[in-house]
């Protein structure tokens, strides 16, 4: 009788001794087990983007990418987005000089490839966005321009772009291709420098996108032209190699070239790249 009272005494205690060896045991496979085979309990929170992103962007960009701009800094609080708006070649100058920026956005792949050469760009650039040219007149149309061919009439002020500026390079072309030559009373460095002397009534029609005419509203009219058609503009972005906020620059150029950007770009009448 007292041998089987041991018996079962011990019996027990080895019951609790074996207990405890397997929550031992399985406490270490626990803490010992691959971390990606556990179901995770938070999802990884992305880095936060802040600070300035400086953008040097074509003139043609101006209306979009104050937009964008806008709507960036919503969707990243603590974040800043400045402008540096011009002609992509005036840009290219300031950027290979060393001017700071995060991000530029040429309105032509000739110019792009230039900050390539010079060394400004960092990764390869990336296509966003087309546009085509437009003939931009004052309201109502007080010189009744119905063509490309009547803007060489004799008597009718004319301004365009400069041809280093990629809406000058265009203009280049639609006469090359069509045999009509014109003679400009200006040559502008930007669209938005033509657009402004065609609203004020100094010219009587300039060589714009059909962007610059869309955002332009009342104060001015289109004259539509199907020669436009056979030189298109490709507008490619890039991050800048001494910028200061890579991370913004980066997300920023995401942006653009995201589903966000494209509602507005296709909205202002930019057309896929």
């Amino acid at each position: 009788m007292k041998n089987t009272r041991v018996q079962s005494i011990a019996g027990r205690r080895a019951g609790i001794v074996g207990a405890a060896l397997v929550a031992v045991l399985l406490a270490v496979a626990g803490c010992s087990a691959d971390p990606g085979s556990q179901t995770p309990t938070q999802t990884p929170t992305k880095h936060a983007i802040t600070g300035t992103v400086t953008v040097f962007a074509a003139a043609s960009l101006t209306k979009t990418f104050t937009e964008l701009g806008k709507d960036f800094e919503k969707a990243n609080p603590g974040s800043t987005v400045s402008f540096s708006f011009g002609g992509s070649s005036d840009l290219v100058t300031q950027l290979t000089a060393g001017a700071p920026a995060d991000v530029f956005a040429s309105a032509d792949q000739k110019n792009m490839d230039k900050a390539v050469s010079g060394g400004v760009v960092s990764g390869a650039p990336v296509d966003f966005a087309t546009n085509v040219l437009a003939i931009a007149v004052p309201p109502g149309n007080p010189a009744h321009v119905t063509g490309w061919a009547d803007l060489a009439k004799p008597g009718l002020k004319v301004v365009v772009c400069a041809p280093q500026v990629p809406c000058g390079a265009a203009t280049a072309k639609v006469e090359a291709n069509t045999g009509v030559t014109l003679k400009p009373v200006s040559q502008e460095s930007s669209v938005t420098d033509v657009l402004g002397k065609v609203s004020s009534g100094e010219a009587d029609a300039g060589i714009v996108y059909v962007t610059d005419v869309k955002g332009a509203g009342k104060s001015v009219d289109s004259v539509p032209f199907p020669e436009a058609k056979d030189v298109v503009n490709t507008y490619p972005i890039a991050a800048v190699k001494q910028g200061q906020n890579f991370t913004g620059g980066s997300a920023f150029i995401a942006y653009v070239t995201g589903p966000e950007g494209r509602k507005v770009l296709e909205a202002a009448g930019f057309g896929k790249p």
